[in-house]
C-alpha cells in the first residue's frame, strides 16, 4: 500500500518539478508480430534520437526473433509520461533513467536488481569497472547500467581571453581565481560566466571540503557546517551584485538559446556543463574552443565522473533476459558506438573506449582525454539523489534567486534552506 501511494506520489512531484511546460513527444512507430517485442523510451534530442533508433536496428538485424517498440521525447515531458506508467505497472522494458530519480524508482521495487543478469552473463560487464557500475546502485543492487561517463567542465574561447588580457585557467585555478578574473571585467559589460546551476555547483563545492549535500542514508542534508553554504554562496552574491554572473532576471529569458546566451555572443568569459554537452557547444558556437576542470582547490577530491544517463530494465517486464542483452549490446557493440559517437558519455566499456579512439573526430577526442584526466583526479561520486530530491532543489533554486536579487543573506538563507530541506528528506524516507 505504501509503495502504491509513493507511486502516486512521483505525480506529483513532477508536476512540482515542471509546472505545465511542453515538450514535443513522439509516440512508438512500429510494432510486429516477432516472438519477442520490447519498448524502449527515452528523452534526448535529434541527434541522440536518430542514433538510438539505428543501434535498435541493428540489434533487430542481429536478433531476428526480437521486435523493439521505442518511444522518445524531451526531458520534462518523458518523467511526466513516465509516472503514470509506473502507477499503472505499464513501465517500458527498457527506459532511460536520470541519477536524479534512480532511487525514487529504485525504492518503489518498480526496477528489476540487474546484478544476475551480469552473473549469468547476460550484461557482459568484464570490461566497465566497478566505479562505472557503481552509479547505479542502490545499496547492493544495481538498478540501472550506466551508459556513459561525463564530468563537470568549463568551457571557453582563447581569443575572449586574450581580448580581455586575462589568462585562461588552468588545471589548478580556484574559486579565488574565478573571482578575481570578475574584478578584471568589472563595469566592462562581459561576465566572467554563465549560470552555474546551485544544486549542481554546491553539491561539487561541499565535496571539495569533504562533505556531501545529502548524507548516504538520504534522510538528511550530508553537511553541519553551514559556513560552506555561506562561502559559496556569498561568493555568489558577490559577483551578481556586480553584473559578473547571470542574476535570475537573465535567466527567465531563454539563454540556452545561441543568439541570447553571452557565451555564444562573447559576452561571458566561460561556459559550464557536462562533458558530453561539448561538441553540441561547439557546433552552436561556431569554431573551436578549449575545456578545462571547474574552479579548485581539492579538485581530486570534489571532482567525479558521473553516469550520463542508464538503462533500467522494469521489474514488470515480461521479457527481462532479453531485455538485459538488449542492454549488453548497447553498451559493447563497438558499431552501435561508432554512430552513438559518446554522445550519452565516454562509454563505460574500456574495450569500445579504446576501439573507438581511431575514429574520434577532433572534438570527442578533446572530451576523450578530459574524461580521462578526470578520472585520475577524482573521487568516488556521491550515492545516488535520494526520494525527495525534486522538492529540495526547488527550495535551493528559489534561495539562490532570492540571494542573487539580495533579498536574503546567505547566513539566512543556509538556516532555511537547512531547515526545509532536513524536513523534506525526512518525511519522504518515512
Amino acid at each position: 500500500m505504501r509503495a502504491t501511494i509513493r507511486v502516486w506520489m512521483l505525480l506529483g512531484m513532477v508536476a512540482i518539478l515542471f509546472g505545465c511546460g511542453r515538450a514535443e513527444s513522439h509516440d512508438p512507430v512500429r510494432s510486429a508480430e516477432e516472438k519477442i517485442t520490447l519498448r524502449v523510451f527515452w528523452w534526448g534530442g535529434d541527434f541522440r534520437n536518430n542514433a538510438t533508433i539505428q543501434a535498435i536496428e541493428m540489434y533487430e538485424k542481429q536478433n531476428t526473433n526480437v521486435n523493439i517498440e521505442f518511444e522518445y521525447t524531451g526531458f520534462n515531458e518523458y518523467w511526466k509520461k513516465l509516472a503514470p506508467y509506473a502507477a499503472g505497472n505499464a513501465l517500458p522494458d527498457i527506459m532511460q533513467m536520470d541519477v536524479s530519480y534512480l532511487a525514487q524508482y529504485g525504492t518503489l521495487d518498480l526496477l528489476e536488481d540487474l546484478t544476475p543478469y551480469i552473473q549469468k552473463g547476460f550484461i557482459d560487464a568484464s570490461h566497465i569497472s566497478d566505479n562505472n557500475l557503481s552509479g547505479g546502485k542502490l545499496g547492493d543492487r544495481l538498478f540501472g547500467l550506466n551508459l556513459g561517463v561525463n564530468a563537470l567542465y568549463s568551457v571557453y574561447d582563447p581569443e575572449v581571453f586574450k581580448l580581455h588580457d586575462i589568462e585562461p585557467p588552468t588545471e589548478d585555478w580556484t574559486w579565488s581565481d574565478f573571482e578575481a578574473m570578475g574584478g578584471q571585467l568589472k563595469d566592462k559589460g562581459v561576465y566572467v560566466g554563465t549560470d552555474l546551476t546551485p544544486e549542481q555547483f554546491f553539491a561539487y563545492y561541499l565535496r571539495q571540503y569533504g562533505r556531501t549535500l545529502f548524507a548516504a542514508d538520504g534522510t538528511k542534508l550530508g553537511y553541519e557546517d553551514d559556513g560552506l553554504f555561506v562561502d559559496y554562496f556569498g561568493r555568489m552574491q558577490r559577483m551578481a551584485k556586480n553584473r559578473l554572473i547571470f542574476s535570475p532576471d537573465i535567466w527567465y529569458s531563454d539563454v540556452r538559446l545561441s543568439d541570447s546566451d553571452p557565451f555564444y555572443t562573447g559576452g561571458a568569459l566561460l561556459g559550464w556543463g557536462y562533458s558530453n554537452h561539448f561538441i553540441t557547444t561547439v557546433e552552436k558556437y561556431g569554431k573551436p574552443l578549449q575545456l578545462a576542470p571547474v574552479p579548485g582547490p581539492n579538485r581530486d577530491q570534489g571532482m567525479f565522473l558521473k553516469p550520463g544517463m542508464f538503462f533500467s530494465v522494469a521489474k514488470n517486464s515480461k521479457h527481462k533476459e532479453e531485455a538485459a542483452k538488449f542492454i549488453s549490446f548497447f553498451v559493447n557493440d563497438l558499431e552501435a558506438n561508432k554512430v552513438m559517437k559518446a554522445e550519452r558519455g565516454v562509454p563505460v566499456s574500456a574495450k569500445v573506449k579504446d576501439d573507438l579512439k581511431p575514429f574520434l573526430e577532433p572534438e570527442q577526442q578533446q572530451v576523450f582525454e578530459y574524461v580521462e584526466w578526470v578520472e585520475q583526479h577524482s573521487s568516488t561520486i556521491d550515492p545516488p539523489d535520494p526520494v525527495g530530491t525534486g522538492e529540495v532543489t526547488a527550495v535551493l533554486r528559489n534561495l539562490y534567486d532570492l540571494l542573487l536579487f539580495d533579498k536574503i543573506t546567505p547566513q539566512s538563507a543556509a538556516v532555511e534552506f537547512r531547515l526545509k530541506a532536513n524536513a523534506i528528506l525526512a518525511r519522504n524516507m518515512k
